[in-house]
């Protein structure tokens, strides 16, 4: 969640609470996007972003259980698909539910997404691995399985935005504008890459 700084020469939070738990980002320009990779993040350009303020660290469960308990929102996950929208789908075949990692019994082609994807049945955000799953012991862990339109339901709750995409990468850059990796632009293998490029065994799911 973000907030914009209204006064660029205060570096005081606004005293309503809402930064209690965030991170003052001063604006600065960086580069954006990538020649060598996926041709849409082509050409490499330069984007500016003004001082804003980000959470410290991702929404929690107790956070969102909060905002269900305000609000009663239901989430994406939780409200079984229109049959108007899927013609020619068997009815036993729509039903509510959200991709879960599931790690292969294999080695993977780190390509083939659906190797370790599973759309299943009852996965939601109280429910992360499945129907026989909750969150009872998890009250500080991220909250997931939550859409676009729920993100944003609760930040308009909680008085804050999402952040944009320019805004995101440039927090998570830290000031390393250009690099490729969190650690520089060299590739590591022993690094948090592809232990080996192209294809992993998958110890567990995440």
């Amino acid at each position: 969640m973000t907030l914009p700084l209204t006064d660029e020469r205060n570096d005081r939070p606004p005293e309503d609470g809402r930064t209690a738990d965030m991170v003052r980002i001063p604006g600065g320009t960086f580069r954006v996007g990538s020649n060598d990779h996926y041709p849409e993040e082509a050409p490499v350009h330069r984007v500016t972003v003004d001082s804003f303020w980000i959470d410290r660290t991702p929404v929690t469960n107790r956070q969102f259980k909060a905002f269900v308990k305000a609000t009663g929102h239901k989430t994406y996950a939780e409200i079984p698909p229109d049959p108007k929208d899927y013609p020619g789908a068997l009815p036993h075949m729509i039903y509510a539910g959200s991709l879960v990692f599931t790690p292969p019994p294999s080695v993977a082609n780190l390509r083939d997404w659906s190797q370790w994807w599973q759309f299943m049945k009852g996965a939601d955000w109280r429910h992360p691995y499945g129907p026989k799953s909750n969150i009872n012991v998890h009250d500080n862990h991220p909250v997931v399985h939550v859409s676009f339109s729920d993100a944003l339901a609760y930040a308009q709750w909680a008085g804050k935005d999402l952040p944009t995409e320019a805004e995101w990468e440039f927090a998570a850059r830290g000031g390393l504008d250009g690099a490729e990796y969190a650690w520089g632009t060299e590739f590591t293998p022993a690094a948090c890459t592809w232990p080996i490029p192209g294809r992993v065994n998958f110890p567990g799911r995440i």
